[in-house]
């Protein structure tokens, strides 16, 4: 690994709205692959958009598995802790308040996202979680470290890998530590649904400031 977190492949697109997202790509995805969203959640918002340093057989992730559905935890703490490391040397770059960023990850993006907020809860505000699985298989202690921090849930009730009874575990293993989780089921699979997206928009826009409510 590179001692300067921003040599990581990654896209910057500057914004001036809040909140700043966060897009992190699912297996065999890039740093383009989530871009698009940008137009359907927050087409005025930054954003930074980096590539998993893992490789699996050519295909791009965010951290190492055994086998699928099977997550080598240590390489995900250590990647957990190096995308931290990304987003506060980014924050510096860009400008950007520290903190800010609402993760909108899918699948292994998704996972990458659920970890970051366990495991450095300071690095984001929020999250968007697209076919998200349980990162870790333990629960950690229940505490507050979550308190503040929203995030929904977004997975498609036949959905394979990420089931009903991994998005009930994932939910829990969030709430526990006191994050604000609402869930957003759909009809279908492993798979973005477009038709949710204005649900997500207006999820993401209630991360910006100047959305007073009425």
């Amino acid at each position: 690994m590179s001692e300067d977190p921003l040599e990581r492949p990654h896209v910057w697109q500057p914004g001036t709205s809040a909140p700043p997202l966060l897009l992190l790509h699912g297996t065999g995805g890039d740093e383009y692959d989530l871009l698009v969203l940008r137009q359907y959640l927050a087409p005025d918002a930054p954003v930074l958009s980096p590539r998993g340093t893992v490789s699996e057989q050519g295909m791009a992730r965010f951290f190492r598995r055994h086998r699928e559905g099977v997550f080598d935890e240590d390489d995900l703490r250590l990647r957990a802790d190096e995308l931290a490391a990304f987003l506060t040397a980014a924050e510096q770059k860009y400008d950007v308040p520290a903190g800010s960023w609402v993760a909108v990850g899918f699948s292994n993006g998704a996972n990458m996202a659920s970890a970051l907020l366990l495991r450095h809860p300071e690095s984001l505000a929020g999250a968007v979680l697209l076919a998200a699985m349980v990162p870790f298989a333990a629960d950690e202690p229940a505490d507050d470290a979550l308190a503040g921090k929203r995030v929904l849930i977004v997975n498609g009730d036949t959905d394979p890998m990420a089931t009903a009874e991994q998005t009930t575990r994932l939910s829990a293993q969030l709430r526990r530590r006191a994050a604000d989780v609402e869930l957003l089921p759909f009809a279908g699979g492993h798979t973005i649904d477009p038709a949710q997206l204005p649900r997500v928009k207006q999820f993401v826009d209630t991360f910006n400031p100047t959305n007073e409510s009425p």
